[in-house]
């Protein structure tokens, strides 16, 4: 037979006491979390800024360029070097999208025995084309449309001008500075390490240059350039 419980029993503790050292013991215990981490504790928002990219804008597999380019690199452009292209390549530099900015990539293309216009066609389409696996995994990515076109100057433009199949402020942002930057560092369709270009409709060609504002800020193509009479 279970023997019943003999003794007296335990008293609770009375529920004031309880909560008088459970307070300060949970403000020690607070206070010494803090001071271990290193945080000082403040009543203002801290703004700890933007969170860091991710992307690095730069092709670890990308040829190096042997032809100046017509322009300043930005910093996060690809520098190193790569197997030669073949005899009927040339190493040509042309400018991506990435990371909120325009960056120039080097690519072997082949250009031999081209006109001007046709190393213009083929330019463009270098920046119409899907991008490789590298580029793309490095952050890089192309604003000109695939429908685009260019074509030589219009009556009474420049012997030098070329003009794009679309109106210039109706290209998406980027897209002016990429094709400016591309044809800027190449020397059989830049002088002086600018180009003249125009769109579709009747308005005056302008002459551009790769500047940092146009590779920087999406809205400075609708100012950039000067007119060329």
């Amino acid at each position: 037979m279970t023997q019943p419980f003999r003794g007296t029993a335990p008293s609770p503790a009375a529920p004031g006491a309880a909560r008088r050292w459970r307070a300060p013991l949970l403000a020690v215990v607070c206070a010494a979390l803090a001071a271990g981490c290193g945080i000082r504790t403040t009543s203002v928002p801290v703004d700890a800024g933007p969170a860091p990219s991710r992307v690095s804008c730069a092709v670890p597999d990308s040829p190096r360029a042997t032809t100046a380019s017509a322009s300043a690199t930005v910093s996060a452009s690809a520098s190193a070097s790569a197997p030669a292209p073949s005899a009927a390549e040339s190493v040509v530099t042309v400018y991506l999208v990435c990371s909120s900015q325009v960056a120039d990539v080097h690519r072997a293309v082949a250009l031999a025995g081209l006109t001007r216009l046709g190393t213009a066609v083929a330019l463009l389409r270098e920046l119409q084309q899907r991008l490789g696996m590298t580029e793309a995994t490095a952050g890089f990515g192309t604003a000109v449309q695939g429908d685009l076109a260019v074509e030589g100057p219009h009556p009474g433009d420049p012997r030098d001008a070329l003009r794009l199949s679309a109106p210039l402020s109706e290209l998406p942002p980027f897209a002016l500075a990429q094709v400016v930057c591309t044809y800027a560092a190449d020397p059989s369709l830049s002088s002086g390490g600018s180009v003249v270009l125009g769109g579709s409709d009747d308005t005056q060609v302008r002459r551009y240059t790769c500047t940092s504002d146009l590779r920087t800020d999406p809205g400075a193509a609708e100012t950039a350039g000067t007119a060329v009479k």
